[in-house]
């Protein structure tokens, strides 16, 4: 099992800034790859970023340029960095972990940025 906790959503302005947090704990092994996905009301939920176990990163085109995905292998934690950000990037943020085994998700964490 693996336990995942994601802080530092909130509501800012158009323009703005957030960086969210997603702690990591558990069976943190065999990891392929952490991400961050959102899910805007009546919409799927969609990738936006990951960070892969070798490192490498891949983000969506909406938001290439303006987020930024980062890991502290020592605090088991991964960050996204929200910049410029728009009305249209409100939505729950969670984590997921990709393992061997399978998937976790965290409880989500609200994003509203207002125009």
């Amino acid at each position: 099992q693996v336990q995942l906790v994601e802080s530092g959503g909130g509501l800012v302005q158009a323009g703005g800034s957030l960086r969210l947090s997603c702690a990591a704990s558990g069976r943190i092994f065999d990891i392929n790859y952490i991400g961050w996905y959102r899910q805007a009301p009546g919409k799927q939920r969609d990738l936006v970023a990951l960070i892969t176990s070798g490192g490498g990163t891949n983000y969506a085109d909406s938001v290439k340029g303006r987020f930024t995905i980062s890991r502290d292998n020592a605090k088991n934690t991964v960050y996204l960095q929200m910049n410029s950000l728009k009305p249209e990037d409100t939505a729950v943020y969670y984590c997921y972990v990709q393992k061997v085994e399978g998937g976790y998700w965290g409880q989500g964490t609200q994003v509203t940025v207002s125009s």
